[in-house]
């Protein structure tokens, strides 16, 4: 058999690559490697890392961009979520305020729902989703740098029928 032969039998038209798909798997074998060589604390931590990383390139690029130091919380949401129109949709079901903290009850469609539905291991609010975790809470502390001491993202639960995670932001002052 000949090159030619060979190559006619494994042709592929570059346009059937499924890049998504891929993405997927490779996603998920990641999560699970990582829990297997290193454990959960370890898989948590370096997936809340890897979501701070872009965090803070973004945070970085809205203070240049706007030309200032330091946004108020709600304006901060604002200003990321316009930054981030082709990645995440949000929505705010409740807000409430008091002495200590501000709290944003949420429903996040995000760009990691695709890949984690159709994935068996990978589930919302779990580990993958440490991601968006450290990605918003990164972004979100420098942009309203010292007005608050602590930013938490809690998941509560997945709505199927909106198709969006529901969430607790907590901006604690």
């Amino acid at each position: 058999m000949g090159i030619e032969e060979i190559n006619e039998m494994i042709k592929n038209d570059p346009s059937q690559i499924n890049s998504l798909k891929g993405f997927e798997i490779i996603c998920e074998s990641m999560v699970y490697k990582i829990l297997d060589l290193f454990g959960k604390n370890a898989l948590l931590s370096m997936l809340f890392q890897i979501g701070a990383g872009p965090g803070e390139m973004i945070a970085k690029r809205i203070k240049e961009d706007y030309q200032r130091e330091d946004f108020e919380i709600l304006e901060a949401l604002i200003v990321l979520m316009r930054e981030l129109k082709e990645y995440y949709s949000l929505k705010i079901r409740s807000a409430e305020e008091d002495d200590e903290k501000v709290v944003l009850i949420l429903e996040n469609q995000c760009f990691l729902r695709e890949p984690i539905k159709h994935r068996n291991k990978l589930q919302y609010g779990k580990a993958f989703c440490r991601v968006n975790k450290g990605y918003f809470e990164t972004a979100l502390k420098i942009l309203i740098g010292h007005k608050i001491r602590k930013i938490d993202i809690k998941f509560l639960h997945n709505d199927e029928e909106k198709d969006v995670c529901v969430e607790e932001l907590i901006f604690y002052k």
